[in-house]
């Protein structure tokens, strides 16, 4: 394998641990305690725009922030995920090894391949029923 430089090493990880701690539980309760706190806030504040501004730029940072880090660690996940179903095709002899290559297809081929694959798919079950019957 390619040796990654330290930079990259360490976004991973980063992007890695901050999405799996933005989706855990403890996350959800800290806003919703962030959220207590400046409704609580609002009156010493007198409901002014500053009070205002400090929950729209902080929830504007967050969520754009958040954005890459998840996209990031989608990427990754879907990368993976695609891996072991290639190794899962090419392993596996009948399969055909064509959709191994699926994602660099464009939309046309994938509906043409998707519309073979309902054909075998009614083909398969009009031969199951015909052995039924018999």
């Amino acid at each position: 394998m390619k040796k990654q430089n330290k930079f990259n090493l360490w976004f991973q990880k980063f992007a890695t641990t901050i999405s799996a701690a933005a989706g855990s539980m403890y996350a959800f309760l800290a806003s919703i305690l962030l959220i207590i706190l400046w409704i609580i806030c609002g009156p010493v504040f007198k409901f002014s725009d500053t009070w205002q501004l400090i929950i729209n730029t902080g929830t504007t940072i967050v969520t754009f922030l958040m954005v890459f880090l998840i996209q990031h660690t989608q990427n990754r996940d879907t990368t993976i995920i695609n891996l072991k179903l290639d190794e899962l095709i090419k392993s596996h002899q009948p399969a055909d090894n064509l959709t191994i290559d699926l994602d660099r297809l464009n939309d046309e081929e994938l509906k043409l391949l998707e519309k073979k694959y309902k054909k075998m798919c009614q083909q398969i079950e009009s031969k199951k029923k015909m052995q039924s019957k018999k």
